[in-house]
């Protein structure tokens, strides 16, 4: 049993569709009457496997009991894709399912992957050890976005001529989700200003795809999460920034549950900073959300108004403080990805010197500090080593490695 998370549309059924069986039964779990998924799932046997159904199944217990039981005979893979909607299906299928999946896996051959997006409730189905599955997959895979690596392999694919302006700008709105990049590229949007008009015309996918991808998980709290990845989208970082801005106190458990419940944003401190520092910044982990809430859902009046050429021109106005965010992402992403390095940023208490990017090799001691600029010509090499001391006097942890200073600009992605 394998468990496939991940956002929505970062490729899981792709991924469990190419797992490279020649026999793969795809069961999707659409959100209508058990009787009716079961006789969808009934045909999709009958079909693949050759075996003539005889009567009516109408409990998924029963039909994942037949699967079990076929794959004594013959080794083949079942893929049960979008599997938390089984909550209001009918959520007893999870207590069958363990009941019978202990009984007869070592009997049966078959490989079993569980797919999902939402990812709240498969935490919850597989995580939480009050509930019936949790302790039976074998593996769990959280599918990540492309590599940054990847994404210019793919854009090299498209266009041979790009330049880095076009990699930023794809890396901004899509984080190396493939859907995204497939919108944009296989439609031909494949240079910066191409992207960047492709999300406002009319009928875009992009103009209600934040909603679509997150109302479900928040339910009827979604105004009050929406209002506040706004807020971070914005560039507000601190939680009395968050609260100021929407006249709203007590937002701590708001943003715990965006934090460590919904996976949505993290609590960034300063490299080598104390658990318990009170230095602590929030930002948005997908690079597209935080383009959608900072454009589509902060304006959604034009958008609702299909006023889209007004915000096309909000876009390409602030795109250029977007865009310089993102490069910062792009790079610790770059170097993350590298799986050698402890990768950060650096801002004293009161937020007045802060460091774009911070390199250390543990293992070796050293340490590359970089100040970024998306053009190079504009970094001040004497200016940004004096305040690089003063950074690395008051980190011990940097004051025992070997400094190497420099900048990083768009001509390095």
């Amino acid at each position: 049993m394998t468990v496939l998370m991940g956002r929505r549309r970062i490729g899981k059924t792709e991924l469990a569709l190419n797992c490279g069986d020649t026999t793969v039964l795809y069961f999707f779990v659409g959100k209508k009457a058990e009787a009716l998924l079961c006789r969808d799932f009934l045909l999709e046997i009958e079909n693949k496997l050759g075996i003539p159904i005889i009567g009516q199944i109408n409990a998924f217990a029963d039909v994942f009991r037949f699967v079990l039981q076929l794959a004594k005979r013959r080794p083949f893979t079942l893929i049960i894709d979008e599997f938390q909607n089984f909550m209001k299906v009918n959520p007893t299928v999870f207590g069958d399912m363990q009941r019978d999946w202990d009984l007869f896996r070592h009997e049966s051959h078959l490989n079993l992957i569980i797919s999902g997006s939402v990812f709240t409730l498969m935490k919850r189905i597989f995580e939480d050890y009050e509930e019936p599955l949790f302790g039976r997959a074998n593996a769990r895979i959280m599918l990540q976005p492309f590599s940054t690596s990847v994404m210019k392999n793919i854009l090299a694919d498209y266009n041979s001529n790009y330049s880095q302006e076009d990699l930023l700008a794809l890396f901004s709105i899509t984080g190396g989700v493939p859907w995204y990049v497939s919108l944009l590229l296989d439609n031909g949007y494949i240079a910066k200003d191409q992207m960047l008009s492709a999300l406002t015309l009319e009928n875009s996918p992009f103009i209600n795809e934040g909603r679509n991808i997150l109302i479900e998980e928040f339910g009827t709290d979604y105004i009050t999460y929406f209002s506040i990845l706004t807020c971070i989208a914005s560039g507000l970082k601190t939680r009395a920034e968050i609260e100021g801005e929407l006249g709203i106190g007590n937002l701590g458990s708001y943003l715990a549950k965006l934090e460590n419940y919904y996976n949505l944003i993290n609590k960034s401190l300063p490299i080598f900073a104390k658990e318990n520092s009170k230095k602590v910044r929030y930002q948005l982990n997908d690079c597209f959300l935080i383009f959608w809430f900072r454009f589509f859902y902060k304006h959604q009046a034009l958008v609702e108004n299909k006023a889209l050429r007004s915000l096309a021109e909000i876009i390409e106005r602030d795109y250029s403080t977007v865009s310089g965010w993102m490069m910062e992402r792009y790079f610790i992403r770059k170097f993350e990805e590298e799986g050698r390095f402890i990768v950060g940023k650096w801002w004293d208490r009161k937020g007045e010197n802060e460091i774009d990017l911070i390199v250390a090799d543990p293992i070796k001691k050293e340490a590359w500090i970089y100040e970024l600029k998306k053009r190079g010509e504009r970094y001040n090499a004497k200016a940004f080593k004096e305040k690089v001391n003063k950074v690395v006097a008051q980190t011990p942890e940097l004051a025992k490695m070997k400094i190497h200073v420099g900048s990083l600009s768009m001509e390095d992605m």
